[in-house]
């Protein structure tokens, strides 16, 4: 599985995004997937998760209620609809499948390669 993330740029504060992932493979459509990011100088974080047939959604305390994850398995896609957006939320966001960290089992996952989000204040 090979992840193309798209869908960053410099935003206003209170602006939206929508990121976007495709993903090649047949397999893709069976694995839960999700967003990390990383901060200049911070850790990577978890950011968004969604089950395989989008059941279920996870979500990290500081996005929720302006965050929403989805996907498409007919298209191999997942996005990220990003509101209310805080200079905090600054970083280089990564799309990603199968990974445990997700909360839905999986193992050490399939990362694409990242798409910088910038907010101004």
């Amino acid at each position: 599985v090979q992840l193309q993330a798209s869908g960053g740029g410099l935003v206003q504060a209170g602006g939206s995004l929508r990121l976007s992932c495709a993903a090649s493979g047949r397999t893709f459509r069976w694995y839960a997937s999700g967003w990390f990011r990383q901060a200049p100088g911070k850790e990577r974080e978890f950011v968004a998760a969604i089950s395989w047939n989008s059941g279920s959604t996870r979500y990290a305390d500081s996005v929720k209620g302006r965050f929403t994850i989805s996907r498409d398995n007919d298209k191999n896609a997942v996005f990220l609809q990003m509101n209310s957006l805080k200079s905090e939320d600054t970083a280089v966001y990564y799309c990603v499948a199968d990974f445990s960290g997700l909360g839905y089992g999986g193992t050490s996952g399939y990362w694409g390669q990242g798409t910088l989000v910038t907010v101004s204040s």
